[in-house]
């Protein structure tokens, strides 16, 4: 049997740099990867070009009402833990979330993934209800008028807005503008608590294909998906190894790291906890007016889990 010829546009990581350098190949399906081209994996015009794609997976959740023949793996080659993403004006005397309430957020990135986790654990676990506090959004990403051409942070530095939520560091705050501070300093005991909590490693991208792929070639998704989990797990001995990371407390940190979360957490499938994270991830969506109600995670996601390889050879 010849192989299948698909193409794959995902991000440098680790956990997926053995799949483009050859090292791992799925079973049946010559797989061309590029990395490191943003539009590729950002632009929904320029995704279109590959057959598989890293997608934000709240995009994902809003695009594939607008397309039906979008469809996602259960593997999610970004996770990120996000208390440590709200920013706040330092002179708008905001000590505590509490603090929140009444006031004005802004809300910038390309895709809405953190903002959708954050807005919802604020709501859910800390009281801050999605009508507490006005969001100002100058991308018009979630749908809300563009109220400022100036740039989300500068909004905040210059008082005009309270806090942000980001999905990454503000330059500012990189820079040690004293203007620029956490909501949460404590940010790392509190993603440590939320996650013993909920269980949850927020997932912010999954891996989409197009259906009629596995339409035409059903056993696609095993392959792919037992390759992806081949090349994560030979990621994680390659890293392992302290020659590799140029961490001077790397070992502590991975020691730490498996104590808390375990020895996989970034696991794949729909098994386990995975089942919370998107179903959480899909309600906050939900509840923020993002997509419609009445959706399966079966509908949106390949039922695959690494627990049962075996059991899928055949799908």
């Amino acid at each position: 049997m010849s192989s299948v010829h698909l193409s794959l546009a995902c991000g440098d990581y680790e956990i997926m740099r053995p799949l483009a350098d050859g090292s791992v190949r799925p079973d049946g399906v010559d797989l061309t990867v590029l990395t490191g081209d943003r539009a590729r994996i950002l632009v929904a015009e320029r995704r279109a070009e590959c057959d598989l794609a890293e997608f934000n997976v709240v995009a994902y959740l809003m695009e594939s009402e607008r397309d039906p023949d979008l469809f996602a793996l259960p593997v999610f080659p970004h996770r990120r833990l996000r208390l440590g993403f709200i920013f706040v004006n330092r002179a708008a005397g905001i000590d505590d979330v509490a603090d929140l309430a009444g006031r004005s957020g802004a809300v910038t990135g390309e895709r809405p993934a953190a903002v959708v986790w954050l807005r919802g654990i604020l709501n859910e676990h800390f009281e801050v209800g999605y009508d507490d506090a006005r969001i100002v959004d100058p991308s018009g990403y979630l749908g809300r008028p563009h109220e400022s051409r100036a740039g989300v942070e500068d909004l905040l530095l210059a008082g005009e807005v309270d806090a942000l939520i980001c999905p990454s560091f503000p330059p500012s705050f990189l820079a040690g503008d004293p203007r620029i501070g956490r909501l949460f300093p404590d940010y790392r005991e509190r993603d440590l608590a939320y996650y013993e909590q909920t269980g949850i490693f927020p997932i912010m991208h999954a891996v989409t294909i197009r259906r009629r792929i596995l339409e035409r070639d059903p056993w696609i998704a095993s392959s792919l998906f037992r390759a992806f989990c081949e090349a994560k797990q030979a990621a994680y001995r390659r890293v392992r190894n302290p020659r590799v990371m140029p961490l001077v407390l790397f070992q502590h940190a991975w020691e730490e790291q498996a104590e808390l979360f375990g020895p996989d957490p970034w696991r794949y499938g729909l098994g386990g906890a995975n089942a919370a994270n998107l179903g959480t991830i899909l309600r906050y969506s939900e509840e923020q007016g993002l997509v419609t109600s009445g959706r399966s995670l079966g509908e949106l996601f390949a039922d695959l889990d690494e627990a049962g390889l075996d059991r899928f050879a055949g799908y």
